[in-house]
């Protein structure tokens, strides 16, 4: 994988030398070719200005003679280039050179007849007697109507071409120090890819051997950044995904310990109780009625550790409808209340309810706001062996509040956060005296939240606990859809 980062580093690095290279050299070429030509056009307009000079100085010359010779060679001095006169039959008849040896001899036609004509004329000319080509310019000789014949004014290409070569080669050393800057900001930006496309590479390996804590660290803001964030957030979600697995996992597994020792317990009673009155070790009838009464009070713990799990699992997966309708709280806790009295009054325990004067409806499931409160009532009166069990209802906010406060044992802060969790016990070295399947409070929980409620709990050891369940009072749309 590794390898690949360098492949992208090496891909990144040539494509852009490459592009680079070509820009630099089309560049090069096209500036020396534009160079070349503005040099050679601007030579041309030189000489024709200089040509016009001239002609400005002898339009009103028409003959050969020394004063003509002498301004020729005056203005070839001055302007450092070669003058030739031809006339209308295009033989050069003076030259700004005293020992010329092409005076006489004929310009070409094509010259000529411009000249005459009126028009200026630019050539490059091979002249015998002369290595180097010249750039030549012919303008007419003469004024207005007067034209005598041509001016023709030589420059040496060899010092055109001398300044193209300078620029040409200045040209080469920028086009070379390009080269060597670009290879050095380009290498450095296919590094900047390429470094954090290899942290991103080796993170994503990480993830994929399940590290799922691995996180890419990218100090860009680009698009790479974007997709090491996109990488972070799908390793985040794994993670989540994995602790979740691993709470599943384990709450399966505590789940199958605690209903396979729910279920053991009055099981092995039950099949004590039958051992040993198939072997007729029980032969007095009283004793045999007081095992029967034994297992039948295991049969319905069993039965009712059923009907429980079967309860909560309809709730955990929402397979659970309500039938809502008003309901008067007060008459809930009273019918509740009544069913415990007996029971409370065994243990010698007071069960009293309390409810707010013009208390306001809830929207409910009666019967199972009925089975809430028996839930937290019956675990009242089970960890409550002297004082009262007190039911109460008010109203707060937009809520109707229902506590059930005991005088009991009492609920440690450690186990407070966990009395909610299914089979969890407080009292689990009272077990055997208070008998229970550990799922209460978490079915009061889910159908609490199923209303729409919260609940919570508060406890000190030794004094006791108070259980508060908000559920929403009925509001008037809901009044008004009830029959």
């Amino acid at each position: 994988m590794l390898g690949t980062s360098k492949s992208i580093f090496r891909r990144l690095l040539f494509s852009f030398l490459a592009t680079v290279l070509v820009g630099l050299g089309i560049s090069g070429i096209l500036l020396s070719f534009f160079a070349r030509e503005y040099i050679y056009n601007s030579k041309e307009e030189e000489l024709l200005r200089m040509a016009k000079k001239v002609n400005a100085a002898i339009h009103d010359s028409n003959k050969v003679n020394k004063a003509l010779l002498d301004k020729l060679a005056m203005l070839d001095e001055s302007f450092d280039t070669r003058i030739w006169l031809f006339n209308k039959e295009g033989k050069i008849v003076a030259t700004s050179m005293k020992d010329e040896v092409f005076t006489g001899k004929s310009v070409a036609v094509s010259i000529a007849d411009n000249v005459l004509n009126g028009k200026n004329a630019v050539s490059e000319l091979k002249i015998e007697g002369l290595e180097d080509p010249m750039l030549s310019v012919s303008v007419p000789w003469g004024e207005g109507e007067k034209v005598y014949g041509g001016i023709i004014l030589h420059a040496p290409i060899e010092g055109i071409e001398k300044t193209f070569g300078q620029m040409r080669e200045t040209i080469l050393w920028a086009t070379l120090f390009g080269v060597v800057l670009s290879t050095a900001m380009v290498s450095y930006l296919s590094w900047s890819i390429s470094r954090p496309l290899r942290t991103i590479e080796r993170t994503a390996a990480e993830i994929g051997r399940g590290n799922y804590a691995e996180r890419v660290q990218v100090d860009t803001h680009d698009e790479i950044a974007d997709l090491a964030q996109t990488i972070n957030t799908m390793a985040e979600k794994l993670e989540k995904v994995e602790q979740e697995r691993h709470h599943l996992e384990q709450v399966r597994n505590d789940f199958l310990a605690n209903v396979s020792h729910e279920l053991r317990t009055p099981l092995t009673a039950i099949q004590g109780f039958l051992e040993a009155l198939q072997d007729g070790l029980v032969e007095d009838e009283e004793a045999r009625q007081k095992y029967y009464a034994v297992m039948y009070s295991e049969t319905m713990q069993v039965n009712r550790l059923v009907d429980d799990l079967m309860d909560l699992m309809k709730l955990e997966n929402k397979e659970v409808n309500l039938a809502k309708f008003p309901v008067d709280v007060a008459e809930v806790m009273n019918r509740v209340a009544f069913s415990f009295r007996q029971e409370a009054e065994e243990k010698g325990l007071q069960l009293t309810v309390e409810v707010e004067e013009e208390l306001p409806r809830i929207y409910a499931d009666k019967d199972r706001v009925a089975q809430i409160l028996k839930n937290l009532v019956k675990n009242a009166l089970k960890f409550t062996t002297a004082g009262e069990v007190r039911m109460t209802a008010k109203l707060q906010d937009q809520w109707v509040c229902i506590q059930v406060q005991d005088t009991g044992m009492g609920i440690g802060a450690d186990d407070l956060n966990r009395i909610w969790e299914r089979f969890f016990k407080v009292d689990r070295g009272r077990s055997k005296n208070n008998k229970g399947t550990g799922l209460g409070l978490a079915i009061v929980k889910e159908l609490v939240e199923l209303h729409d409620g919260e609940c919570g709990v508060e406890s000190v050891p030794g004094q006791g606990s108070t259980f508060t369940i908000l559920l929403p009072k009925m509001t008037a749309p809901q009044a008004k859809q009830s029959p």
